[in-house]
């Protein structure tokens, strides 16, 4: 049976207001009962009855049966979604820091008290990423995930490969449009699609990864330099986070810039659109395409987990409670591709193999194999603004005993 949901709702931005455009339109058995807000000063187009800046309106009230979180800040985020779960209330929410770095003890709190935390639009917007690995690839041999998970760099990106802009001038846009932040670095520097990942290696793996030991590795240093290499080779440059499986119990995480060339699906995934990419052992290789950002898509996203809410759904998280040993390793050779100006940066990250070389006054690069583990230790080095990275494609395994067929896979994706 549908339930009635009587909804409080957090937050009344972009996708707030998207939402409640969506609901507007449709026949749905719920009622949004009182909205918390932070300026009670704006014009709003809704009743002032129905706005508080009075968290505990939300929290405390017993008519309220689901809320629905929307903020931008990850702890008030944390406080509102923990003391909503430990009340009895269910609750949809699209803030991806908060989920990814507390994920495992919201699971915990849903299991203590028999609340549902859903959070599709916390991950690519309006693509059903999150169910489709609950659902989908519950039983599934889960090879890999990855993708464009965040449309301000993919905007930047497509302006510069498509219409030669600068990198300056591509963030300008994008920052007048309205798609990048004022300080983006959240979003150019791979931590937005950082946490994006480690929420869908969880449903992927059963996995919890602390955010802080994914690798990323933004786009925020791309000079003309990288530009013309990955334009002379027939390359666009994407940044594209990836979740791996190494073996039967392991899995390699980063968020790395990547070299794609034509017959790779993230080819020609542009503008503001997110792309994910999984392979399988039975289904193989899959593509999910949409709109990940924007208040009519991710209210979509929102508004399908709140419908969901009214026949009582709620993630089972399979591959984590059947307890298959699968551990986070950072024991892989990555080739890359890596500007930089001082050769003691060379020395540093150990490379296991130099194919191709370049050194000139104003530009020097390699292209190498390297060991993710360096990478990490050596990070802060690689942000400096003369370093850039992208990753060439071709995931190299240090396991003694890998099979050839997942080798092939490992190059493929």
């Amino acid at each position: 049976m549908s339930k009635n949901l009587k909804i409080g709702l957090f937050g009344f931005g972009v996708v707030g207001q998207g939402l409640l455009d969506i609901i507007q339109s449709q026949n749905l058995n719920l009622e949004i009962i009182k909205i918390a807000i932070k300026d009670p000063r704006k014009t709003r187009t809704l009743s002032k009855e129905l706005f508080t800046t009075n968290r505990d309106e939300i929290l405390d009230n017993t008519e309220i049966n689901t809320v629905v979180e929307l903020i931008n800040d990850a702890d008030a985020a944390y406080e509102i979604v923990t003391k909503a779960l430990k009340s009895g209330k269910n609750v949809v929410s699209a803030n991806k820091k908060m989920i990814a770095t507390h994920l495992k003890e919201l699971v915990d709190l849903q299991k203590q008290y028999g609340t549902s935390l859903l959070y599709e639009g916390a991950v690519c917007g309006s693509i059903p990423i999150i169910r489709n690995l609950e659902e989908y690839y519950d039983n599934e041999l889960f090879h890999a995930l990855s993708g464009i998970f965040n449309g301000s760099s993919n905007y930047i990106l497509s302006k510069i490969f498509n219409e030669n802009q600068s990198y300056g001038s591509a963030l300008k846009e994008a920052q007048d449009l309205g798609f990048a932040e004022t300080d983006p670095i959240l979003d150019v520097g791979g931590y937005d699609p950082k946490y994006k990942l480690a929420i869908a290696t969880a449903h992927a793996y059963g996995l919890f990864i602390n955010p802080d030991h994914i690798l990323n590795i933004g786009i925020q240093n791309l000079s003309q330099y990288d530009i013309n290499y990955a334009k002379e080779k027939n390359f666009k440059i994407k940044l594209v986070p990836t979740a791996r499986k190494v073996n039967t119990k392991q899995i390699v995480t980063y968020v790395l810039p990547k070299l794609v060339a034509k017959d790779d699906f993230l080819y020609n995934v542009e503008n503001e659109y997110n792309a994910v990419t999984v392979q399988a052992a039975f289904a193989d290789k899959q593509f999910f395409f949409g709109k990940g950002a924007g208040g009519h898509p991710t209210g979509a996203a929102v508004l399908s987990d709140i419908a969901a809410l009214r026949y009582d759904y709620r993630y089972e998280y399979k591959k984590y409670h059947q307890e298959n040993g699968v551990s986070h390793t950072e024991n892989i050779l990555l080739e890359i591709y890596l500007r930089y100006a001082d050769e003691d940066l060379i020395s540093l990250l150990e490379f296991d193999n130099i194919s191709e070389r370049y050194s000139a006054s104003s530009y020097k690069y390699v292209i190498g194999t390297v060991k993710l583990e360096n990478l990490i230790k050596n990070r802060d080095l690689l942000l400096d603004e003369a370093v850039f990275i992208a990753y060439t494609g071709r995931q190299i395994y240090k396991e003694e005993k890998i099979s050839t067929s997942t080798f092939a896979e490992a190059e493929a994706v």
